[in-house]
C-alpha cells in the first residue's frame, strides 16, 4: 500500500514537480491549492504526512497547521518563502515537524519527508510489542485490537511513543495537545493519561508502558521483557 502524502501548494507547477518526485520515491501524492480544502480532505481521506505551504489562498498555512493539531498527530512539514526566524519558530511551536524554505531542491524535500516519517511513523520496536499507531486513521491497536482512543489520547500516546525515555512535563504536553493555548489545568492532562493507561492495561495487562515521575510529568518506556 502506498503512503499518501498531501501537498498543499498554490503554485501548480511546483506542486506538480513535488508530486512527480514523491511518486518516483514510492509515495502517493495528492495536491490541494487552497487552505480551506485541507481540513475536510484530511477528515475524509487521511495522510501519512502533510507538506503545507505557508502562504495560501483561503486560509493561512499556520491557521491550517493549528487546526490539524487539534485532531491529528499527522507529521507536518511547513514549506514557505518566508525566512524570518519568527515564522520558523511559530511554525514549529504550532506543531510542525520540520520546516523547508524556498527555493529548495525537490530531492531535499523527498529526503526530509523520509526522515520525518522515520522519526514519527516507522516504529519497529513499538510494533514488536504489539502496539501499532495508524496516523492515516488516527487509530491505535494492540495485537490488532482497537484501543478506541479519543483524539487527545491518541495524540498523547503518539508524542510519548515518538520519544521513548523522554520525560515530558504537563506543561509541555499541554502545549502540544492544545496548540491554540486554551486554558486547561494540569489535572486535565492527568485525567487523559489515566484513561490512556487504563485502555493500554486492558489490552496488555502485563506491561506498564507509561511511567510518571511525581510532580514532574510522564514518559514512555519499553518493558524489559518483550514477546
Amino acid at each position: 500500500m502506498h503512503q499518501q502524502i498531501l501537498i498543499v501548494e498554490d503554485e501548480p507547477k511546483l506542486a506538480a514537480l513535488l508530486a512527480d518526485y514523491l511518486l518516483q520515491a514510492g509515495f502517493q501524492p495528492v495536491c490541494l491549492g487552497n487552505g480551506l480544502e485541507v481540513i475536510p480532505w484530511l477528515h475524509s481521506h487521511g495522510a501519512v504526512l502533510v507538506l503545507l505551504d505557508l502562504m495560501l489562498p483561503g486560509r493561512d498555512g499556520l491557521e491550517v497547521c493549528r487546526e490539524i493539531r487539534g485532531f491529528s498527530a499527522v507529521p507536518i512539514i511547513m514549506v514557505t518563502a518566508r525566512v524570518e526566524e519568527v515564522d520558523r519558530l511559530l511554525g514549529l511551536e504550532l506543531g510542525a515537524d520540520d520546516y523547508i524554505c524556498k527555493p529548495f531542491s525537490p530531492r531535499e524535500v523527498v529526503a526530509r519527508v523520509k526522515a520525518v516519517l522515520r522519526r514519527t511513523v516507522e516504529q519497529p520496536q513499538v510494533e514488536e510489542l504489539g502496539l501499532k499507531l495508524d496516523n492515516e486513521r488516527y487509530r491505535a491497536t494492540w495485537n490488532n485490537r482497537d484501543l478506541e482512543l479519543t483524539a487527545v489520547e491518541y495524540n498523547l500516546l503518539q508524542i510519548l511513543v515518538d520519544h521513548p525515555g523522554k520525560l515530558f512535563s504537563r506543561g509541555q504536553l499541554m502545549d502540544r495537545i492544545y496548540p491554540d493555548q486554551r486554558v486547561v489545568s494540569d489535572r486535565t492532562i492527568d485525567s487523559h493519561i489515566k484513561k490512556l493507561r487504563k485502555k493500554l492495561h486492558l489490552a496488555a495487562p502485563s506491561y506498564e508502558l507509561i511511567h510518571s515521575l511525581y510532580g514532574v510529568g510522564y514518559k514512555f518506556e519499553f518493558p524489559d521483557h518483550r514477546p
